[in-house]
């Protein structure tokens, strides 16, 4: 009888066993992966433009107050007019790039070079930028064109870098080895870093991208590129049975594996089977 009183199955209720604020949580959590890096991007270029904004904006002095900002002059520049000032300001270094091309512009910048070489204070400032920009424009050094590994902060402790190029000068010269200056930057920050002189020998170059390397070092590590291991080929060795025709021991037809024919024969591990990938 106490069978008879259970309701038919597809009117019984089974119970997941979940929590729902466990499955809130882990819905929230998945909303935010979504929504998070979308939001931090536009983020990131809207206080990029507006920064830059300040500077361009000043560009737009020939122009009436009036037309260019709101409020009849009194409130701040239109979006319309600080696009605008961007635009005019790309088109400017366009310009100024086509003219140092020729004679009379490489001229002229190296006067203005030397100029600014003399003016005391701003010859400092302008002198550490000059070599930066040099730095990562030349096209003879490898300047943050390489990601490395490096023995950082302490032995067999190994920390991702860029290579900015051989060590030159005094440092180069008190030093035995032939070292490297390796930049080995901060997470989730890469602005910010460590710049060390490492023997040329115990940098690990490796293959994946600038970017990339940004990447892992702006996720914490857990955004890693995909590779391909170069040691992915299976190298077997067997013999020959000479008791059983026709089945193939290890130890024999290493040439067949290694040329990347393998036989139909069935292979029947022994104690002396070995594999290496």
């Amino acid at each position: 009888m106490a069978a008879n009183s259970l309701p038919p199955p597809e009117h019984r209720t089974v119970s997941t066993g979940k929590n729902p604020l466990a499955e809130w949580r882990a819905n929230f959590l998945a909303g935010l992966a979504v929504i998070l890096p979308a939001a931090v991007s536009i983020g990131v270029v809207v206080w990029l433009f507006g920064t830059v904004s300040n500077l361009t904006d000043t560009l737009l002095f020939f122009l009436p107050r009036a037309l260019t900002h709101e409020g009849n002059g009194e409130g701040p520049v239109l979006f319309r007019w600080s696009l605008a000032a961007l635009f005019l300001v790309i088109f400017l270094i366009i310009v100024v790039g086509r003219f140092a091309r020729f004679y009379f512009g490489k001229k002229l910048i190296q006067l203005v070079d030397v100029i600014f070489r003399h003016v005391p204070l701003l010859n400092k400032i302008y002198g550490a930028l000059k070599q930066i920009n040099e730095a990562f424009t030349s096209n003879k050094t490898s300047s943050f064109k390489q990601v490395v590994l490096v023995e950082f902060p302490r032995p067999r402790l190994y920390s991702v870098g860029f290579l900015t190029g051989a060590a030159r000068g005094e440092m180069q010269d008190k030093t035995k080895p032939h070292v490297v200056g390796v930049f080995v930057p901060t997470t989730p920050n890469p602005t910010t870093g460590f710049i060390v002189l490492v023997p040329e020998e115990d940098v690990i170059k490796l293959e994946m991208s600038v970017a990339d390397g940004i990447k892992f070092i702006m996720s914490l590590g857990s955004v890693s590129p995909a590779y391909a291991s170069h040691e992915n080929g299976l190298e077997a060795v067997v013999v020959t049975d000479s008791t059983r025709p026709g089945i193939v021991r290890d130890g024999e037809a290493r040439g067949n594996v290694a040329s990347g024919t393998l036989s139909s024969t069935p292979i029947i591990p022994s104690e002396k089977t070995h594999a290496r990938c």
